[in-house]
């Protein structure tokens, strides 16, 4: 019972630190962690550890699910090169060089050792940095590139890491080859695991015809995707990234109220799992500390690890934008030019998070050097959520790194706009046959005003555009209407259930009168 009001009040209270932080427009992420840190030395607050075997199935799995739903397939198609050199290139180069470096500045740890910190420390954790580059208007392309980069280094690092383990843990060297032969089938057998489940999924809910049973299946998909990947010996990460995906890009075939139930299910739990992951890297730092009984020289040389999974980024990020464009006219033509302020900020947006943390858990305990690598993955994985998460937003203004394509992207959403109401009465022309003029009036009335909403949005009308006045007054109205519904239900002149029934037609109503 002790151990579940302690649960308890950690998600209560990271979902309050998480709504304060929004309250004040502060990155939640970076907040929970500071709150955390500073909780976790208060004299009898409990160790809270986190579970590998609890966190990659039951948190990564659903986050990285949900974030693939939300992502574009065809960006990241159009944008795989770069993301493939951030998300499988990037890492390899991080654990490499990471792991050298901690080899060079503790010599006692051995090579195996290093990498497996190496791998631990490789893949950024995009969430902090994908929130505030939203927040401050980054270009679509940047948003692309990181959003794409963190669903594939995931796979990539876990891969890498298992790869060190089985080499320390058994004293022998590491067989190259072999690795590689492992990474490429953990990558293929993940890709087709997440395809598979994908289609076979997307085919049942065609199937189905009713939105809860479909949304309760859609629940289930990140779980089995990566256990089925793991039980396959392949990537769970990957099959987990490959179902989003594939049923993210289908899922305008699904119905209106899989949508609605999914979009709001999935936001939800983003925000409660985001929440309790944070707060749990920091509540984690003083046991660490304390199991790890650090000297100056291990702090100095925790510095140095730090320092090397920065500068590894920005030594990676530069060449790999501009080299390939130098070797290759196709590239040059096919992809626009990165400018340096941009490269500069998807270098600076390298902050750590739970798959560093739940990897190093992970390790076994009788790896040789296993405290230490812990204590050099939470010093990486804090300080550059700190660091770097604290001042990327002044990076982005300093540099004045911001979309400067919204207007196009208006432009083409009014356009097709028009042309998806001009198809619409196209069609109540062909079934208005039989039907009472005012009821065609007013369908067409409301094609008309759909249409005409986007392109109002280009104007710079110092007055209310006409449709920001028709959503204003509906929902005045609506409010009006749920009220009257409200005050006859406490009167006791309807039941609960009609309430219930009428009060579901306002709110998908003022959703659907409701802009982002």
């Amino acid at each position: 019972m002790e151990v579940r009001v302690e649960l308890l009040l950690l998600v209560v209270g990271s979902l309050a630190v998480a709504v304060l932080a929004k309250k004040v427009d502060w990155p939640a992420p970076l907040v929970l962690t500071a709150v955390g840190i500073g909780v976790s030395f208060i004299p009898g607050v409990p160790e809270f550890r986190i579970d590998p075997e609890l966190v990659l199935p039951l948190v990564l799995a659903p986050l990285l699910y949900s974030a693939a739903l939300d992502s574009s397939y065809l960006d990241i198609k159009a944008n795989i090169r770069p993301i493939g050199l951030l998300a499988v290139g990037l890492v390899l180069a991080s654990t490499a060089v990471v792991g050298m470096v901690a080899y060079w500045v503790v010599p006692e740890l051995g090579l195996a050792a290093a990498l497996v910190l190496g791998a631990v420390v490789a893949p950024p954790d995009a969430v902090a940095a994908v929130a505030i580059g939203r927040r401050l208007g980054l270009p679509r392309r940047a948003m692309t590139l990181l959003t794409g980069e963190s669903l594939g280094n995931d796979a990539t690092a876990l891969t890498a890491y298992k790869v060190a383990v089985a080499a320390a843990v058994a004293g022998s060297s590491i067989s190259w080859g072999r690795g590689a032969l492992t990474f490429l089938a953990a990558a293929v057998g993940g890709v087709a695991v997440g395809l598979v489940l994908g289609v076979a999924v997307h085919w049942v809910r065609m199937r189905l015809g009713d939105g809860v049973p479909e949304s309760a299946l859609g629940m289930l998909v990140p779980f089995a995707a990566y256990l089925l990947g793991e039980e396959l010996h392949t990537s769970g990460v990957l099959a987990v990234v490959v179902a989003g995906l594939y049923l993210g890009h289908n899922a305008p075939a699904a119905g209106y109220s899989t949508r609605l139930q999914e979009t709001a299910v999935w936001r939800s739990l983003d925000v409660l799992l985001e929440s309790l992951v944070f707060a749990l890297i920091g509540l984690q730092v003083r046991t660490v500390i304390e199991d790890a009984q650090p000297d100056w020289s291990l702090v100095a040389a925790s510095g140095a690890v730090l320092l090397a999974a920065i500068l590894v980024r920005f030594a990676w990020v530069f060449p790999s934008a501009y080299l390939p464009r130098w070797s290759s006219r196709r590239i040059r033509e096919r992809e626009p030019a990165p400018g340096w302020r941009q490269v500069s900020v998807i270098g600076w947006a390298g902050m750590r998070g739970v798959v560093s943390l739940a990897a190093a858990a992970a390790i076994p305990l009788e790896m040789p050097g296993r405290e230490v690598v812990l204590l050099l993955t939470f010093v990486v994985t804090v300080g550059t959520l700190l660091l770097q998460g604290l001042t990327l937003p002044a990076v982005i203004r300093r540099l004045d790194v911001r979309d400067t394509d919204g207007t196009e992207r208006v432009l083409a959403e009014a356009q097709v706009q028009n042309n998806a109401a001009i198809a619409a009465v196209s069609r109540l022309d062909e079934l208005t046959d039989g039907v009472p003029e005012h009821v065609a009036h007013r369908l067409r009335a409301l094609a008309e005003h759909r249409g005409n909403a986007a392109w109002e949005r280009l104007g710079r009308q110092e007055e209310e555009p006409p449709s920001a006045s028709f959503r204003r007054l509906r929902r005045e109205m609506l409010a009006a209407e749920r009220a009257e519904f409200v005050a006859a239900r406490d009167r006791g002149d309807i039941d609960d259930e009609i309430l219930r029934r009428v009060q579901r037609e306002l709110d998908l109503e003022e959703a659907a009168l409701s802009r982002d």
